[in-house]
């Protein structure tokens, strides 16, 4: 997804020590699609964490104001050239192992990562900030992106903003923005947004994604 998000191994200065974590859990029994799916002649590399190939992958996401499945489709390869016009933000989500179903998220961390060029990433760097949230592992993330069609913000050149649980607040399931903005409002979420890992990627259907091929699950942090 993010061919960039290399640069998170870079920000372990991020790592801050806070109280006991005492939130509430909660949990969800329904299942959805998860995963990155691979289409054209792409394959992932273990060596540098990567898709290559004449093709991209797929993966679900939710629209952030309806909280509906949508699907984003990412090339390989895809030069981004970031401004302040062309760039909307897309929220992940990481949820602390033991709070949620790993498969009702868009990209489940454990038994194995299902999204494997960003999902051991965010996770390390969710374990990295909020050790006493995310120390004893990440069951996973979502993404949440603006449709145009909604009148959220949209753009082709995505910012991930990674949306973390602070200590001692309860865990809940957000799939929307106002959600989101509710519980930061409320103290209960940090907002970290990568610039340098913009990427590019499109709304496509969840027949595309129903096409393409799982890609290879990796065991992360």
């Amino acid at each position: 997804m993010f061919r960039r998000l290399m640069c998170l191994a870079t920000l372990g200065g991020l790592v801050t020590t806070f109280g006991v974590f005492a939130g509430s859990i909660a949990s969800s029994a329904s299942s959805g699609p998860s995963g990155q799916v691979m289409y054209g002649n792409t394959t992932f590399s273990t060596a540098t964490m990567t898709f290559t190939g004449g093709g991209g992958t797929i993966e679900p996401a939710y629209n952030d104001v309806t909280g509906t499945l949508i699907y984003l489709q990412t090339p390989n390869g895809a030069s981004v050239h970031p401004n302040n016009h062309n760039v909307a933000p897309l929220y992940l989500p990481i949820y602390p192992k033991g709070s949620i179903d790993p498969a009702s998220l868009n990209c489940a961390h454990i038994p194995a990562d299902n999204c494997p060029d960003h999902g051991p990433l965010v996770a390390g760097l969710a374990m990295a900030t909020f050790p006493t949230v995310y120390g004893s592992g990440v069951a996973g993330h979502d993404h949440l992106a603006g449709i145009a069609s909604s009148g959220a913000d949209f753009n082709v050149i995505w910012e991930p903003v990674v949306v973390l649980f602070n200590p001692g607040a309860p865990i809940q399931h957000l799939t929307t923005l106002a959600q989101i903005t509710k519980a930061e409002k409320a103290g209960q979420v940090t907002l970290i947004p990568l610039p340098s890992a913009d990427f590019h990627c499109s709304v496509v259907s969840a027949a595309a994604y129903s096409r393409g091929t799982p890609a290879p699950t990796v065991v992360g942090p």
